[in-house]
C-alpha cells in the first residue's frame, strides 16, 4: 500500500505546531477538512456505453477567503490525496498571504482514454454536480494534472448558464479571451526561476553553473526547464510518464519540449548522445539542482539516502514525505518547500480572479513584477525564519502559514 498524503500533510502539522508550541485544539482544528463533496459523473460514451466516474471538491480552509485550488484528471485521484491537496493550498495561500483559503478537486479518470466530446461531458457535468460548492465568494478552480485553459472554459461556460450571465470569475487558468490572465500559463514556472536565483543568491552559487534533472516535463517541469535553458543553465536529464532522457553534456530542452507539445513521449526521441533512464533513477542522478515537478510522494524513507544534489526545488506539491525531509535535512540538502516554490501559479490566478473581478486587465510587466514581489517577500521571511532558528525551510514557511491562518481562527473565534 502506497503512502497515504493526507497522513503527510497532517504530520507536517504536528511538526510545525510542536515547533511553534500552538494550541492542542488549534491544532486538532487545522488537521480537519472544513467540507468533503463526493460526486458520481454518469456520461455516455461515444459508443454509446455508460461510464461512471468519480469526482471531489474539497474546501481544507476559507477562514481567509474563498477557496483556491486546482481540479486534476487523473485514475489515481483518490479521497485523501484531494484532501491533502487542498490542505497544502490553504498553507501556500497564507504564505504568500493571499485572501484566499485552501480547496482541490478531482476526478478518477484516465482523460487519455477519453475522445475531445467525452471529455466535454465528463467536464460539464462533473462541474454540474459540484456547481453549488464553487464560484467567485466561495471556491474558485483552476487547472492541475491533466486539465487545462479548454478545460476551465467548460467549466465557467456551464456555472454562467446556470447563473444567467456570464462569471469569468468562477475559475481561473482560462483563455485570455474569455477572462484569463496573461502570464498565467507560465506562471508556476516563472515564479519556481524567481525562488531559485534568489536561493542561489543566499548560497553564493552562480546559477548558471549548476547542473540541474527535472522529474515532470508538463506545463510546471517544462516551463522552469525552458527558463533555465534560456539562461544558459545545463539541464542534464528531464522526464515523463514514459520515462527519462539523461545526458552529462546537457539536453537541447528547446528541442524536447518542441517534440512533447506534439504529444509525443520522451522515450521515443532519438538521440544517440541520450541516454534512456527510469523515473526512479532520474531523481537519484548527480547533479547540483534536482526539480521533482511530477507527483507527490516520489522523494521517500526508501530513497532518500541516495539523494545527491544540494537543492531540491518542489515544483510539484508534496513530492517529500515527512521522513526524507528530515534524512535531506540531516544531509545538509536544502529543500525548497511547494508551498513556497511552486506558489507562482496560485499567484497569477489571484491575479487572474482581482482582474475578472474588476473587469480591468493588466499587462504582462505588471503581471510579472507582482508575482516577483509577492514571491521574494515570502521568501525573504522563510529563509531569514530558518536562519534564526536553524530549523529546515519547509518549517519556517509552516511557521508563517499557520500562524495566520490560527490567528484568523482566533479572531473570528469558533462558531457558535
Amino acid at each position: 500500500m502506497g503512502i497515504n498524503p493526507f497522513d503527510v500533510a497532517k504530520k507536517q502539522i504536528d511538526i510545525v505546531a510542536e515547533e511553534m508550541g500552538l494550541d492542542a485544539n488549534l491544532t486538532k482544528y487545522l488537521k480537519r477538512i472544513e467540507r468533503s463533496l463526493i460526486v458520481s459523473i454518469p456520461i455516455v460514451m461515444d459508443d454509446g456505453d455508460l461510464e461512471i466516474f468519480e469526482g471531489y471538491r474539497i474546501h481544507h480552509s476559507t477562514v481567509r477567503g474563498p477557496g483556491k485550488g486546482g481540479i486534476r484528471y487523473s485514475p489515481e485521484v483518490t479521497l485523501d490525496e484531494v484532501k491533502a491537496l487542498a490542505t497544502w493550498m490553504t498553507w501556500k495561500c497564507s504564505l504568500l498571504n493571499l485572501p484566499l483559503g485552501g480547496a482541490k478537486g478531482g476526478v478518477c479518470v484516465d482523460p487519455r482514454q477519453l475522445s475531445k466530446k467525452e471529455l466535454e461531458r465528463l467536464t460539464r457535468r462533473y462541474t454540474s454536480e459540484i456547481i453549488n460548492f464553487i464560484g467567485p465568494d466561495i471556491d474558485i478552480p483552476a487547472p492541475d494534472v491533466n486539465t487545462n485553459a479548454q478545460i476551465m472554459s467548460w467549466m465557467m461556460d456551464v456555472y454562467s448558464m446556470q447563473k444567467g450571465r456570464s462569471v469569468p470569475g468562477v475559475v481561473t487558468g482560462k483563455p485570455v479571451e474569455i477572462g484569463g490572465s496573461v502570464g498565467r500559463e507560465p506562471a508556476t514556472g516563472m515564479g519556481l526561476y524567481y525562488v531559485i536565483e534568489a536561493m542561489c543568491e543566499k548560497l553564493n552559487f552562480d546559477l548558471k553553473s549548476q547542473t540541474i534533472v527535472i522529474q515532470g516535463f508538463g506545463n510546471v517541469g517544462g516551463t522552469i526547464a525552458e527558463f533555465l535553458y534560456k539562461e544558459g543553465c545545463k539541464t542534464i536529464a528531464v522526464s515523463d510518464i514514459s520515462g527519462a532522457l539523461y545526458s552529462p553534456e546537457g539536453l537541447d530542452i528547446e528541442k524536447l519540449l518542441e517534440w512533447t507539445k506534439k504529444g509525443n513521449y520522451l522515450k521515443d526521441y532519438k538521440d544517440k548522445n541520450y541516454s534512456l533512464i527510469t523515473n526512479e533513477e532520474i531523481l537519484t542522478t548527480k547533479c547540483d539542482i534536482l526539480i521533482p515537478a511530477a507527483l507527490e510522494n516520489q522523494i521517500t524513507q526508501k530513497n532518500a539516502n541516495n539523494i545527491r544534489c544540494k537543492i531540491i526545488l518542489e515544483g510539484a506539491n508534496g513530492p517529500v514525505t515527512t521522513e526524507a525531509d528530515n534524512i535531506l535535512f540531516s544531509k545538509g540538502i536544502y529543500v525548497i518547500p511547494d508551498i513556497l516554490a511552486n506558489g507562482g501559479g496560485v499567484c497569477v490566478s489571484y491575479f487572474e480572479y482581482v482582474q475578472d473581478i474588476r473587469a480591468y486587465f493588466w499587462e504582462l510587466d505588471r503581471i510579472n513584477k507582482e508575482l516577483k514581489k509577492i514571491l521574494l517577500k515570502a521568501f525573504e521571511e522563510v529563509y531569514a525564519l530558518s536562519k534564526e532558528r536553524k530549523i529546515k525551510l519547509r518549517t519556517a514557511a509552516y511557521i508563517i502559514a499557520v500562524s495566520r491562518i490560527a490567528k484568523a481562527i482566533e479572531l473570528r473565534g469558533i462558531f457558535p
